[in-house]
């Protein structure tokens, strides 16, 4: 079986290299050209070029020889760009699995309420809209084509390198406070554990929340990540006054609590990190 990824991020990279041994070859993409060639020599993937310069001509004979596809790569204004340039050569492949990774942002503000994957979309930002779209799209060509096509909505991730101990050690994290506001998190090789489960038991149409079991206040998580290393707390900064980029303020105008029961209880996983408090304490010790 051969592996194809659409988007070799921080998600896609954790995913391909715990899958390594599962496929005969592993292809990704790269936005810009000049990085496929560091990225092949670190990874040992075969890399592919997938953007605005150009794509690199051999992937649609790689899409026609793949089992596995993986998307992680973002749509824009102008559509979901894997869709637009390869919804064809995907629909001819032997293509079996397609997994589409997306956000819990589509279902908006719940005022704090628990969601499920039950919930209908409530997308607010333009950004969760699109992806909105997006999905509908993936899942359509699944129904077309028969391919089992399965969504996964993920909360905000974290992992090795990127994490709230990284922020305290590089001075970059700020500890905001809005009253009654939450968020799931899941570290990325929870990620990677639900996307092999899904691998083994593959549903048509499927959409699952990829998240962690307790939602919490992000200064609380601040907290426990200064606490764990004995690095400084930085002081807390009330929202209203907080000096936040247009996209991070507008996440703070969501706020739910997002169930995850359907991925334990159909795909069997057992999260490594259930709340920060492992994830952070796995991640203490890092570089």
């Amino acid at each position: 079986m051969n592996l194809f990824i659409f988007g070799l991020g921080f998600t896609g990279r954790r995913f391909a290299e715990r899958a390594r041994d599962r496929f005969g070859t592993v292809r990704a993409t790269v936005t810009e050209p000049r990085n496929a060639a560091r990225l092949a020599g670190e990874t040992g993937f075969a890399m592919r070029a997938f953007g605005p310069e150009a794509d690199d001509p051999r992937i649609p004979s790689d899409l026609a020889d793949t089992d596995a596809l993986l998307v992680s790569a973002p749509p824009s204004e102008d559509g979901d760009p894997v869709l637009g340039r390869y919804a064809d050569a995907i629909a001819s492949s032997r293509i079996g699995w397609i997994g589409y990774l997306s956000t819990i942002g589509v279902y908006g503000d719940q005022g704090g309420a628990w969601i499920d994957e039950t919930t209908p979309p409530a997308a607010r930002s333009p950004r969760s809209k699109i992806r909105v779209d997006a999905e509908t799209a993936w899942l359509a060509l699944g129904a077309r084509t028969g391919k089992a096509v399965q969504v996964f909505r993920l909360s905000g991730i974290y992992g090795p390198g990127r994490n709230p101990i990284v922020k305290l050690r590089e001075g970059r994290s700020q500890r905001i406070v809005k009253a009654g506001q939450v968020f799931n998190r899941i570290h990325v090789d929870d990620i990677a554990t639900t996307l092999l489960a899904s691998l083994d038991r593959p549903r048509a149409g499927a959409v699952y929340n990829v998240t962690d079991d307790e939602p919490t206040a992000p200064q609380t998580v601040t907290e426990h990540a200064a606490a764990l290393t004995g690095l400084p707390l930085p002081p807390e900064i009330d929202f209203e006054t907080a000096d936040l980029s247009p996209m991070a303020r507008s996440f703070y105008g969501e706020n739910k609590r997002v169930r995850n029961r359907l991925i334990r209880d159909e795909l069997g996983v057992a999260l490594a990190y259930p709340t920060y408090r492992e994830g952070l304490a796995a991640l203490k010790d890092q570089p």
